[in-house]
């Protein structure tokens, strides 16, 4: 999917346009080093869901999983600045469940792309919805976003959470309520 000769030419072409020569020694290997990183920081593109999520366990237990804290990185696609913060899942199996790496790959999956958060977070829950079939899917994504942080109203530290409910999450709210508790231990 990526063209590196096309994107290495992009970033010349920027780095010409902030005024700045792109045969300057510190600059003369950045568009190579982009070209490089877009791999890595966009690999979400070249990841199926649907192959990471096809490995289940069967269970017996319908009882809330939820994993919380997950780590992520993503590029804001208005103005292709990073948003990180946090991915917390909880699904209530329907007689399987994956392992619990598994929902980290997923979201590496979306976050490893240009994204909105609001897109994102749905995205989640949709793939975890669709490949597990669980009875209930739960999101919560917690991030701050750069272009609030260092341009625009430049206000650090302020957050942006979304939210994601399918089947029985979007009907009980008490089980949201329940998710809610498990986040504040």
């Amino acid at each position: 999917m990526f063209d590196d000769d096309l994107i290495k030419e992009g970033v010349k072409s920027l780095i010409e346009g902030m005024g700045e020569n792109p045969e300057r020694e510190g600059l003369v290997e950045t568009p190579d080093r982009i070209a490089r990183m877009y791999h890595e920081i966009f690999a979400g593109y070249e990841e199926d869901p649907g192959e990471i999520l096809k490995k289940r366990f069967k269970v017996d237990n319908s009882e809330m999983v939820l994993e919380r804290d997950i780590v992520f990185f993503s590029m804001c696609e208005h103005h292709m600045l990073p948003f990180f913060g946090h991915v917390h899942i909880a699904y209530i199996p329907n007689g399987e469940v994956v392992g619990l790496s598994k929902l980290a790959r997923c979201v590496e999956v979306y976050a490893r792309r240009l994204q909105l958060q609001e897109r994102m977070t749905s995205q989640i829950a949709d793939a975890i919805d669709k490949y597990l079939s669980p009875k209930g899917v739960m999101v919560v994504v917690e991030a701050e976003h750069m272009c609030m942080t260092m341009r625009g109203v430049k206000k650090p530290g302020s957050t942006t959470t979304t939210i994601a409910t399918r089947g029985e999450f979007a009907e009980n709210k008490s089980l949201q309520w329940r998710f809610f508790d498990m986040l504040k231990r």
